[in-house]
């Protein structure tokens, strides 16, 4: 009898410590609004446009095998000023994508990014960018040691001037462009509805990003 009461008393401790467990790692992945908005800023900052880099987000295993193209179009999209050195344009690299970022960009420069080699300066041009605005909606954010793993979904909104009895409306589309769905100009949100409910129609990515002294940087990209 007594050897059945511990058995039931042992099993009653395993039983309450899975339970604890799974309510604790249920905790660990509740994430608050002020995480999403500041997972959704950093991201803003990152995500450039399509026709300049192939993908408004390439994949990447670590942040140095980045397409540079793309890291110098998300410097030049986070610049106040817009005529810099060589050494400026590596120090906000180094503040967008953090200090395991020890890339040293092409001294040449870009299509975008011009470099004047009598002045020894860099300058941005405006670019010329289509009707098709490259945009993502957060599907599923998990938290992982120091950071977090993101999926997003990407579509197009594409703004031409296409009209039915003449009305402007925005077509929605999948990144290879493919129609997915119709919206009015004057209700753009109902955009993220249409993917939302056509998710398998869509491109999805998965983004680890870690925080270091309170600030997230972007680690790997990967479908």
């Amino acid at each position: 009898m007594r050897k059945l009461v511990v058995i039931i008393i042992v099993l009653g401790i395993i039983l309450g410590g899975m339970v604890a467990y799974q309510y604790v790692v249920k905790q660990e992945n509740i994430i608050s609004i002020q995480e999403i908005e500041k997972i959704e800023n950093y991201l803003n900052q990152i995500y450039t446009w399509q026709e300049i880099t192939e993908e408004a987000l390439p994949e990447f295993q670590e942040i140095n095998q980045a397409n540079e193209k793309w890291i110098w179009e998300v410097v030049k999209k986070n610049l106040e000023d817009y005529e810099l050195s060589y050494e400026q344009i590596q120090e906000k690299a180094k503040e967008l994508f953090g200090e395991k970022f020890t890339k040293e960009l092409a001294k040449e420069g870009t299509k975008y990014f011009v470099y004047d080699e009598e002045n020894n300066r860099y300058y941005a041009e405006e670019i010329e960018l289509d009707q098709k605005e490259d945009s993502y909606i957060l599907n599923k954010i998990d938290k992982i040691e120091n950071g977090y793993e993101v999926e997003i979904v990407e579509y197009l909104e594409d703004y031409s001037q296409t009209t039915i009895e003449g009305e402007s409306y925005i077509i929605v589309r999948n990144t290879k462009g493919e129609e997915i769905g119709k919206i009015g100009t004057k209700n753009e949100e109902e955009a993220k509805e249409i993917v939302k409910n056509n998710i398998d129609k869509l491109s999805k990515k998965k983004i680890t990003l870690k925080e270091e002294n309170g600030k997230l940087y972007i680690e790997k990209v990967q479908k």
